[in-house]
């Protein structure tokens, strides 16, 4: 844990101080809790009233709100952002000594900075950047690549011939590389119905600062591979179908599921539990709200948001079909009532119109 003064702290992130400068934090902390040595931040006007009861050293927030606060703070166009730099700052990521656990296995040759914890294993061929932490219990197939400075924790799987970029944060549990769905059924004869499974021989391409929370899993391409670029980070117990591609900088919450081939834009936000299913494009900038089921292709930026409750199949697709005729119903029966009004009007004895 690292100590800032808050002129410091300016001086490095931009912002206008109000209050003492030369007053010391050494942790972030929320308005409730805060003690005199800490930093937190307000980026909400219906959490004002917290302000007064506050005992934090320092608070980030608006210029608007700053006028309001009892002690010392930062003023800036971004709170929530400024205080996230600064909590980096304050909880600087440990560097790990390189070298390899007498209980690791490792097929291949590694950079003196590589740390491999005990249990690990890396297969033949290899390829592990500068500065990599191989958790305890990770294993590694042939042939996969990591880029410098990449974070593995405990148990994680990277299948032989994927791809991860420099700087990647795997949690525990995450699998990447794993099979995709990808089954034909026999149609008749003795077998009919059995599946027969489809040879997954694509990859995974992981890019730069990707995050990958726990047990979530990308499966690798069946022809293709499947592309995660620069950025996107991942939530806990996501599931990436097979020849999925996401664009750079998209975020998804936790227990979302991308079925196989979608195309996902960039700087894309997914809520937690919405489906998308397979061979849909989703334009950049599109913004899904959590437990929406993406059924058909997204062509520009926007916020989506839905949940049907489910019914027979036949059904469903009836009610639905209406159910996108919706607003044209509404303009229908709203010029309906206009002529209803009009010949109203025309028809009124004279009587009743003076």
């Amino acid at each position: 844990m690292s100590i800032m003064r808050l002129d410091e702290i300016v001086a490095r992130f931009g912002g206008r101080l109000s209050g003492d400068g030369s007053r010391v934090v050494r942790q972030v902390a929320t308005l409730e809790r805060a003690g005199p040595e800490e930093i937190s931040f307000l980026a909400n006007l219906k959490y004002r009233s917290k302000l007064s009861d506050t005992r934090a050293g320092a608070v980030i927030m608006s210029e608007e709100l700053a006028r309001h606060s009892p002690v010392p703070c930062i003023a800036c166009d971004h709170p929530y952002l400024y205080f996230a730099r600064v909590a980096q700052c304050l909880n600087p990521v440990a560097i790990a000594q390189g070298g390899i656990h007498p209980a690791a296995t490792v097929e291949t040759d590694l950079p003196a900075s590589v740390s491999v914890a005990a249990g690990a294993y890396i297969g033949p061929a290899v390829r592990i950047g500068e500065r990599c932490r191989i958790g305890p219990g990770c294993v590694i197939g042939p042939g996969a690549e990591i880029g410098d400075d990449a974070l593995l924790h405990a148990n994680v799987t990277i299948y032989g011939g994927c791809r991860i970029g420099a700087r990647a944060i795997l949690h525990s549990g995450a699998v990447i590389g794993a099979d995709g769905f990808g089954f034909a059924r026999e149609p008749e004869g003795e077998r009919a119905g059995a599946w027969v499974k489809i040879p997954q021989i694509g990859g995974v391409i992981i890019g730069d600062d990707v995050e990958v929370g726990a047990n979530t899993t990308i499966d690798r391409g069946a022809l293709d591979d499947t592309v995660i670029e620069d950025g996107v980070k991942f939530d806990n117990q996501i599931q990436v179908g097979h020849n999925v591609r996401i664009g750079a900088h998209s975020a998804f919450a936790g227990c979302v599921g991308i079925a196989g081939s979608a195309s996902i834009g960039r700087r894309c936000t997914v809520g937690g539990g919405a489906i998308i299913l397979g061979h849909l494009t989703i334009a950049d900038d599109v913004n899904i709200s959590a437990g929406t089921l993406i059924a058909k292709s997204i062509p520009k930026p926007g916020n989506y948001t839905g949940a049907v409750p489910f019914l027979e199949h036949g059904e469903w697709l009836k009610n639905f079909a209406r159910l996108r005729q919706l607003d044209d119903l509404a303009d229908r029966i709203r010029a309906l009532e206009a002529q209803l009004k009009d010949l109203a009007a025309s028809t009124a004895k004279p009587e009743e119109t003076t």
